[in-house]
């Protein structure tokens, strides 16, 4: 039995707090309780009342002289504290915490939550909140509404998890007008204890749930704990459909970055790699996850992405052909059999290939013998129906044949049944029977988009690791010699030397003081060459017109000199100029950016994009966090829209995509081994063809003691 059955499903319940005064949070989550026809006991707890709603007060839960499985707590704070002790002494087996003036307000209500939290752990109790709205399980079996929200939901196979309370309430009345149910529905509000992760596990376990959805504000988990659980549930053999909408996708923290990476790496691109690599889709708004939730309910997926549109509406169906690829999807090509097959029942004004326009005076029959005879056809992997309502059209026939069709199906059919009056029959017969049904066709087509995705990253290849070798030894040794120092920005050389020892192809370069010493460098390395400034403080040598690129002669190298450290001194007079870099010049190639940033609550990210001075510009990065594997990487080299110029355009070679798959890994067992690397940008990798590798033109590596 999971422990948290007794907050789901107690067989008995105690409401500490429970008031005499309706309007008051502790008189309306018991009176939710005992209205909402709980199957369990309840027992109202208050030491100032005889009864609540005529059902027999205690002074104290030792006082009940049964079992209790749930405490339901409103007090405040310095209260909550020796109710959750009688709680624990009562054997209580779990608790929620309601009531609000805990972590969210700081101080002494911070210590209290921290004192609470730390009672349950010792008493292996489970909590959930404080500052919640409550726990809601429909099921007929159990029937309990213990929140504070008078709405009992309907039974249904999706599960809400939210830290809002205030956010439940309102998705409470928005799916109950669209007769939306729930399998389990739950604020955790503070999280002492109880979080996204414990309760993903209680639901992928949960033969009642088949979707969760999530309201997250954060999350407290360590990201690597997170993303390897939640990997596992969302992957076959029983895969769990988990869908997100994360709030505060602020980039404030950012601005402060010393390199493109930090810049670009704000909370909302972690959240999004570690969404990514859980296999979580993320939702946009409201609407959009209910529409999501849909179409994984129905518990139908499309085994590849070819798709039929029925329509009886030439314009909904060009709407649904550009959002369906835009999402993905490709129109399916029907076979000759099909298209014959259609001849028979759509008139001659229809248009027999996809998408399938049925004529606006379509009927029951026109519909329904179209979609049989489309959703038969081997190239069709899934169908998307629209209906406008016009004076002959029979929306509660042509849904009932829609029902009868998806039932004989496994291949997924979602419709868009256009407004709201003249359609609401036959909208509540397809949502009676588990068929996705959309107001516009757009929400149909990018939900049948999302099903699709899901099933592409179930089905993602577990590739053979690369063996690499590297000389910790070596970097250890120049890391040690900064750190000694108290150096916190490594100087080109020591980067390159650094980046060398894990396996990244560096070129040729050397430190010139002065003009003469530049053009004898130039000469040993041979041209052309590319010069940079070096110092401490100018970290955009570009910004700071501290790079001249392609010099091919002793005197363009002497001239370049002084023009770089005069351009130097312009763009800031109190850096300290170290002299100018003489780097032999790179083969032409295609530009990428790899970098790290350490975030302070989930460690180190990895960036990969297209990379050059537009960078922050384009802004084509992806991001991922541990644990890192092949398959991984080679996903989120192709997440970024600029890939096809990696694999080649216009009759170019393919880039040496592999190399960089080495690379990223390297980078990522690098900042494993030395955690002191806060920042660090290699901008531009240049990317030559297959087989070819990569070199190294620029890098910044920046450090900073984590904190523990």
């Amino acid at each position: 039995m999971d422990k948290l059955d007794a907050i789901f499903a107690p067989e008995s319940i105690a409401v500490i707090g429970a008031s005499t005064q309706k309007g008051k949070v502790g008189h309306d989550i018991f009176a939710n309780i005992l209205f909402g026809g709980f199957k369990g006991t309840l027992y109202p707890v208050n030491p100032r009342a005889k009864s609540i709603e005529s059902v027999k007060c205690y002074n104290d839960v030792l006082q009940i002289p049964d079992p209790v499985d749930l405490g339901m707590i409103i007090l405040p704070p310095e209260r909550a504290v020796n109710a959750v002790k009688g709680c624990i002494e009562k054997g209580v087996k779990g608790i929620v915490i309601v009531s609000a003036g805990f972590k969210e307000v700081g101080g002494q209500g911070l210590e209290i939550e921290n004192e609470i939290a730390k009672l349950c752990k010792e008493a292996d109790v489970r909590l959930v909140g404080p500052n919640c709205l409550g726990v809601i399980n429909p099921s007929p079996d159990v029937s309990l509404n213990a929140s504070f929200s008078n709405r009992m939901p309907k039974a249904g196979n999706v599960s809400f998890i939210s830290q809002s309370g205030a956010l439940c309430t309102a998705v409470l009345d928005f799916a109950a007008a669209k007769g939306f149910g729930f399998s389990k529905f739950i604020s955790i509000g503070n999280k002492a204890d109880v979080d996204e992760l414990d309760l993903l596990r209680y639901c992928h376990k949960d033969p009642d749930t088949d979707v969760v959805m999530i309201y997250m504000e954060e999350l407290s988990r360590d990201a690597e704990e997170f993303i390897t659980e939640v990997r596992e549930m969302a992957s076959f053999p029983d895969p769990l459909p988990i869908l997100v909408i994360k709030s505060g996708s602020s980039v404030a923290g950012a601005k402060a970055a010393a390199s493109h990476t930090g810049s670009l790496a704000g909370a909302d691109a972690i959240y999004d790699a570690i969404f990514t690599q859980s296999g979580i889709l993320r939702c946009n708004t409201v609407n959009q996850l209910f529409d999501y939730a849909q179409a994984f309910a129905a518990k139908k997926i499309p085994n590849g992405d070819k798709i039929a549109i029925v329509t009886n509406a030439g314009g909904p169906g060009i709407i649904a052909t550009d959002i369906s690829e835009q999402s993905g999807l490709k129109l399916a090509t029907f076979s000759d059999a099909t298209v014959k097959e259609l001849h028979k029942y759509l008139p001659l004004t229809a248009n027999f290939h996809n998408p399938v326009d049925v004529i606006g005076d379509a009927a029951r029959d026109r519909y329904e013998n179209t979609l049989a005879t489309v959703i038969s056809d081997s190239e069709v992997d899934a169908v998307l129906i629209i209906l406008t309502p016009q004076s002959m059209t029979d929306a509660i026939g042509t849904a009932e044949a829609i029902v009868n069709i998806s039932k004989n199906s496994d291949k997924p059919v979602v419709c868009a049944f256009m407004g709201v009056v003249d359609v609401s029959d036959g909208v509540d017969i397809l949502q009676k029977n588990n068929i996705p049904v959309y107001q516009f066709p757009e929400s149909a087509a990018r939900s049948l988009g999302a099903i699709r995705e899901a099933r592409k990253w179930r089905s993602r290849k577990i590739l053979p690791q690369y063996k690499l070798d590297f000389d910790k030894e070596k970097a250890k040794k120049i890391f040690d010699g900064y750190l000694k120092e108290g150096k916190t920005t490594l100087g080109e050389i020591d980067g390159n030397a650094i980046l060398k020892c894990y396996g990244f192809n560096t070129l040729p370069m050397e430190l010139a003081k002065n003009e003469s010493q530049a053009a004898k460098i130039a000469e040993k390395i041979g041209f052309p060459v590319v010069m940079k400034i070096v110092s401490n403080e100018i970290l955009h040598k570009s910004d700071a017109g501290g790079v001249k690129v392609g010099l091919e002669s002793k005197r363009e190298v002497e001239a370049a000199f002084g023009t770089i450290m005069q351009s130097a001194r312009d763009y800031d007079p109190d850096a300290t100029l170290d002299g100018v870099l003489v780097q032999k010049m790179v083969p032409k190639g295609r530009e990428v950016i790899l970098g790290v940033n350490r975030d302070p609550q989930f460690g180190h990210a990895i960036m990969f994009g297209l990379g050059g001075i537009f960078v922050e510009v384009y802004k084509d990065v992806a991001f991922r966090l541990a644990p890192m594997a092949r398959n991984v990487v080679r996903r989120m080299i192709r997440s970024i829209k600029g890939y096809p110029i990696l694999k080649g355009l216009r009759g170019e070679k393919p880039a040496d995509i592999e190399t960089i798959e080495k690379n990223i890994l390297s980078l990522r067992e690098m900042v494993t081994d030395f955690p002191i690397i806060k920042e660090l940008d290699i901008n531009p990798l240049f990317v030559h063809n297959e087989g070819e590798g990569t070199i190294v033109a620029d890098v910044i590596i920046t450090l900073e003691e984590p904190e523990v």
